[in-house]
């Protein structure tokens, strides 16, 4: 339940402050060509909202709703979420958004995806001042890594060092959850990978629907191999009854082969689905020794592996160095979004659509301000992302009808605009119950 918190709270702000800088964007355009805002709020207030305050001689009602779904910024004289016609029948007013010219409503469309990508860069290049970055040369994982089954099937091997793609050396494995994954992408996107396997050079051929193949598997494509080799053994443990000690390499459980500490989990599990609770452990010692270990109903061995220990590289950053570093990273963040946006319209990538379920599990369980502020940037970029795709209800679609009315030089009628608003809700209402409909089946099953 600590953790459900942790994460809920961590959800919380981070939307929070998306949420503002996003209506901010919006809001500090309109009142740079003057346009009148009638409400700026966090969360929607739907009959009644929490907090608002309306300042002498303002315009603008400032408030804080009760359903935390967002928030908006109700611009006079334009067709939103608020959905108000009353507004729209009366003569238009200098001060109203649909008084201005085009190019002056599409900056304030578009403000909000704006001020959200430069947050993302802004946030990325003071945790690279702050923090710099870590990452493990891939050529010093001497141990390789292990794969799941879709990587097997397309030959992979568990110990196989990656050191090429498409014939350039690959190096870096980022140890932070928004870049870790880097690697990976960069395997889908190749057409052969390199790897040593007993000490020669093996090429891979990666298919190109690899993303979609590994996409909502239980088990990761690959994670770091560490070998099976104790380091050390809980005093009172199963283990330590049985006679296993610091230096001991098992080889093997229940006289099942084991070449690494993720095959001794995966067969432990299978030992507990079973309610075999007495087994035989090979382990190799000066020659090799079969030991009969006794668990309880925890089947744990009370026994640490040997870490691999890969020294890692730390990059530091200047004030002025990070913001260019900073863009580069908010830029990679959001070709890797779009690349991995493809596989949304495939079965499989439909059932990956999540709501808060989904977003509150990618941050950590325990507090960390740092996988924050990189959680919080990533999710700036998505917001932007989906924002300024071309949907109405979205940015995006007020930005493609004001493209198309400054190409054409005609306004779309405020009756289409309104029909086009009502599909577009319609269809992020759907996109929702299905994200809901996710988070609830993978929570249950």
């Amino acid at each position: 339940m600590e953790i459900f918190f942790v994460r809920a709270l961590q959800l919380i702000m981070a939307l929070s402050i998306l949420v503002l800088i996003h209506e901010f964007g919006h809001f500090l355009f309109a009142r740079i060509f003057k346009v009148k805002v009638d409400k700026f709020y966090l969360f929607f207030d739907w009959k009644f909202s929490l907090f608002k305050w309306k300042p002498k001689n303002s315009d603008t009602e400032y408030g804080i709703g009760w359903i935390p779904l967002g928030g908006y910024c109700k611009i006079a004289g334009m067709i939103d979420e608020s959905m108000d016609t009353e507004q729209m029948s009366k003569p238009a007013e200098p001060w109203e958004y649909r008084s201005k010219p085009a190019w002056q409503r599409l900056l304030i469309i578009v403000g909000g995806v704006m001020f959200n990508l430069i947050l993302a860069i802004f946030i990325y290049a003071m945790v690279l001042f702050t923090w710099g970055d870590y990452y493990t040369d891939t050529h010093a994982m001497k141990n390789g890594f292990v794969f799941n089954e879709t990587a097997h099937k397309i030959g992979f091997r568990d110990g196989d060092m990656i050191v090429k793609l498409d014939g350039e050396e690959t190096h870096k494995l980022y140890q932070d959850k928004v870049r870790g994954v880097n690697l990976l992408r960069d395997i889908c996107n190749a057409e052969e990978v390199t790897v040593i396997r007993d000490g020669k050079e093996v090429a891979i051929a990666i298919p190109d629907t690899l993303g979609l193949l590994n996409m909502n598997k239980p088990t990761l494509f690959m994670h770091e191999r560490i070998l099976a080799c104790i380091d050390s053994v809980e005093t009172g443990s199963a283990a330590a009854v049985a006679g296993i000690r610091k230096g001991d390499i098992i080889t093997g459980i229940d006289c099942k082969p084991v070449d690494s500490w993720t095959d001794l989990k995966r067969i432990m599990s299978g030992l507990k689905e079973e309610g075999k609770s007495t087994f035989s452990i090979e382990v190799k010692r000066d020659s090799i020794y079969e030991i009969m270990v006794t668990v309880d109903t925890t089947y744990t061995l009370g026994a640490m592996p040997v870490l691999n220990n890969y020294p890692l590289i730390h990059n530091t950053y200047g004030f002025f160095e990070s913001f260019p570093a900073g863009v580069q990273f908010g830029l990679n963040v959001l070709q890797g979004y779009v690349s991995d946006f493809q596989y949304v319209f495939s079965s499989e990538g439909a059932k990956s659509v999540g709501m808060f379920g989904s977003i509150g599990s990618l941050f950590p369980a325990e507090w960390d301000w740092h996988e924050f502020w990189l959680m919080t940037a990533f999710l700036s970029i998505i917001l932007a992302f989906m924002n300024i795709l071309p949907i109405p209800a979205l940015d995006g679609g007020h930005a493609l009808f004001l493209i198309a009315e400054m190409i054409t030089g005609k306004q779309p009628s405020d009756k289409f605009l309104e029909r086009a608003q009502m599909v577009g809700m319609l269809l992020l209402l759907g996109l929702f119950v299905l994200a809901t409909y996710n988070d609830i089946t993978k929570f249950l099953f």
